[in-house]
C-alpha cells in the first residue's frame, strides 16, 4: 500500500533544533559532518537486523527496511549534489520526488540483508565525500529546484537531519 507522500519543507531545520527528533543543524561543523555520518551506519546496520525490519508498523507508516533503503538513496543524492557544488558555480539540484523512487525501487519489498551492505557502503562514501572538502569550499552555493538556496556546510546539516529524523523514525 502506497504512503501518502511527505510533501513538507523540511529546510526549517537548519533555523532552529527538530522538536520530533532533537537535531539540532548548528552543532554540525565541517570537522564534524564525517564522524556524525559514520556513527549512524553502525546503527542503521543494527535495525536491519531486527526479525520485524521488513514489517510497516501500520499503513501509514514505512517499514525500516523502507526507511533505511530511503537513507541508502539519500547518501547518494547528497554525494552527488555536494559534487555538482563542488564543481560548478551556483549548482542547480534536480528536483527528486522520493515517494516515487520508493515505488520504482520497491522499498517495501527490499531484503534488509541486501539494503545493509548497500546503505553501508554509500554512507562510508559520503562520509569520505564530506571529508574532502577543502575548507574554502565549505561556503560554496547551489539551489534547489523549488529555490531553497544551500551552502556545502548548510546542505550537510539538511542532509544530517535526514538520516538523524530518519534513524529516529525506526527507533534506532
Amino acid at each position: 500500500m502506497p504512503i501518502v507522500p511527505d510533501e513538507k519543507d523540511w529546510t526549517w531545520v537548519l533555523s532552529r533544533p527538530c522538536p520530533e527528533c532533537n537535531f539540532d543543524s548548528s552543532t554540525a561543523t565541517p570537522s564534524t559532518v564525517p564522524g556524525s555520518i559514520e556513527s549512524m551506519i553502525p546503527r542503521w546496520l543494527a535495525v536491519l537486523r531486527r526479525p520485524d525490519a521488513a514489517d510497516r508498523p501500520d499503513d501509514q507508516t514505512w517499514s525500516a527496511v523502507e526507511y533505511a533503503c530511503h537513507v541508502r538513496d539519500v547518501f547518494t543524492l547528497f554525494v552527488q549534489r555536494l559534487n555538482l557544488m563542488l564543481t560548478e558555480d551556483g549548482a542547480r539540484f534536480a528536483d527528486w520526488d522520493q515517494d516515487l523512487t520508493a515505488i520504482e525501487q520497491d522499498y517495501a519489498n527490499a531484503d534488509p540483508s541486501a539494503v545493509g551492505p548497500e546503505l553501508a557502503a554509500e554512507g562510508h562514501e559520503a562520509a569520505e565525500s564530506f571529508a574532502r572538502v577543502r575548507e574554502e569550499d565549505w561556503g560554496r552555493r547551489g539551489l534547489r529546484s523549488n529555490g531553497s538556496e544551500f551552502t556545502v556546510l548548510t546542505l550537510s546539516r539538511y542532509f544530517l537531519h535526514d538520516v538523524v529524523h530518519h534513524l529516529h523514525d525506526v527507533d534506532g
